[in-house]
């Protein structure tokens, strides 16, 4: 009943994260029967380009176009305090609280044995050249078992340096009730408590 290049959109749409079938089937007719020619044309020419324009930044791993990443070239940026994420959208997230100027780098996973993704998998290495041009290394990964663990080794592969390591607090969300707060992240808040 359903046409079969609109059954393999369907298909195509379900790979992408958090849609399922029915959300597929709703993109796909929306595409089909409300996007005008020239939209859907335009889409489709930015799908193409992405794997063609979008590369990755040589020094930091984020994500950029041909003109370069935005973020190491901006000389307004403090060059001495480096943020590591595990992956882009972190840095997406930072870069919209518009606080933060340091610049960043992106590891590109978290260790995680289970998985099989050791420190060898990550951007170490470039990471470990740029370690002697800064003051301060910010380690931002999730407060996961992945993060932590990915946290503690770059913590030990970097304490000997002539730098600061700190790390991102962790504990209660603003606005959350004591009650409802499980004992890691109770435990997490009174360790990073601040002074008042």
């Amino acid at each position: 009943m359903i046409p079969k290049l609109l059954r393999e959109l369907m298909n195509d749409l379900q790979k992408m994260p958090g849609i399922g079938e029915k959300t597929a089937e709703r993109l796909a007719l929306f595409l089909v029967s409300d996007l005008e020619e020239e939209a859907i044309l335009t889409f489709s020419d930015h799908l193409k380009r992405l794997k063609t324009e979008i590369k990755t930044c040589p020094i930091c791993h984020m994500l950029m176009d041909e003109e370069g990443c935005m973020i190491c070239q901006n000389e307004l940026r403090d060059k001495t305090t480096l943020m590591v994420v595990a992956d882009p959208k972190d840095v997406f997230v930072f870069e919209k609280m518009r606080t933060y100027n340091g610049v960043y780098h992106v590891l590109g996973g978290l260790i995680d044995f289970s998985r099989g993704i050791t420190d060898q998998d990550l951007n170490i290495d470039t990471l470990s050249a740029r370690i002697p041009e800064i003051k301060e290394l910010i380690i931002a990964t999730n407060g996961t078992v992945e993060g932590e663990m990915t946290a503690k080794f770059l913590k030990s592969l970097y304490e000997s340096e002539k730098i600061v390591i700190s790390r991102l607090a962790s504990g209660l969300p603003v606005g959350a009730d004591l009650r409802y707060a499980d004992e890691l992240t109770l435990s997490k808040a009174v360790e990073n408590r601040l002074k008042y």
